[in-house]
């Protein structure tokens, strides 16, 4: 089947799934939770073969925007899967499924890297360490925009619609924390990985992306940091969560934009 064909398949059984959890959340249907996964596994099936076509390819040093793009959202929709099993957070999918599905549908038309000779066991640790970190910080940037309109709705005493439809405040808030001390455990990982494995990670078209994502490290740190010793939660942690991940967001595919497809440098 053709990479579109494929693309777009995935794309409706994604939106199929989100418009379901989103009817949930406001009360308009109810609760489905194994239609929402089955609908997500259909899409994530359909999207394997362009993930596994992808990476076949070798890149020669690191995947590129095209493969990497498709990796961390299939990684996305897979963690969010596993980790609705455990922790209530299947509300993410309205935001996260969606956009994994018009991140499929760009990625098939983005020009790929010719192929090279592969990645060393070392350079696949970081490029999936840092698939794994993102997928996992941007389930947590979702899930910090839904704590964000929770706790805004109920400071102005709105306790309808999606608030009554969300677990609690403080549920809430230790599903964001526990996201973000995963994805930093990643991140760390990968940026350590880096360091051992890449040459030299301040090379001119690598240092956009290293200096980006230690400052990501930084405010994720920062983040944890505070709210462990000086109480930071509420929209403080929100603000701080999404600045994380918009730094994260640019150095993983922001650089590669500007090689690949602005300067043409692939």
């Amino acid at each position: 089947m053709q990479p579109l064909s494929l693309a777009v398949m995935a794309f409706i059984f994604y939106l199929g799934a989100a418009s379901w959890q989103g009817l949930t959340l406001a009360r308009r249907v109810p609760p489905r939770a194994m239609l929402v996964r089955g609908l997500s596994l259909l899409g994530l099936l359909c999207q394997l073969p362009l993930a596994a076509t992808l990476l076949a390819r070798g890149d020669s040093l690191l995947p590129g925007l095209s493969t990497s793009a498709v990796l961390a959202s299939g990684l996305a929709v897979l963690v969010l899967l596993l980790v609705s099993l455990v922790k209530p957070v299947l509300n993410v999918a309205t935001g996260l499924l969606p956009l994994a599905g018009l991140t499929l549908l760009l990625a098939v038309g983005l020009p790929s890297p010719e192929r090279g000779t592969g990645m060393t066991p070392g350079i696949a640790l970081h490029a999936l360490s840092s698939a794994l970190a993102f997928a996992l910080l941007a389930i947590a940037a979702i899930q910090a925009v839904l704590l964000g309109v929770q706790n805004q709705a109920l400071r102005h005493h709105h306790i309808r619609g999606v608030v009554q439809s969300l677990p609690p405040l403080t549920t809430m808030e230790r599903i964001l924390f526990e996201l973000i001390w995963a994805g930093m455990i990643l991140l760390t990982l990968s940026i350590v990985s880096g360091f051992l494995f890449i040459d030299n990670m301040f090379a001119q078209h690598l240092a956009h992306k290293s200096i980006l994502s230690l400052a990501a490290w930084v405010i994720f740190a920062t983040l944890l940091f505070s709210h462990h010793r000086l109480g930071w939660r509420g929209m403080r942690a929100v603000r701080w969560t999404l600045g994380g991940c918009l730094v994260l967001l640019l150095a993983y595919f922001g650089s590669k934009f500007v090689l690949e497809i602005l300067l043409d440098r692939g």
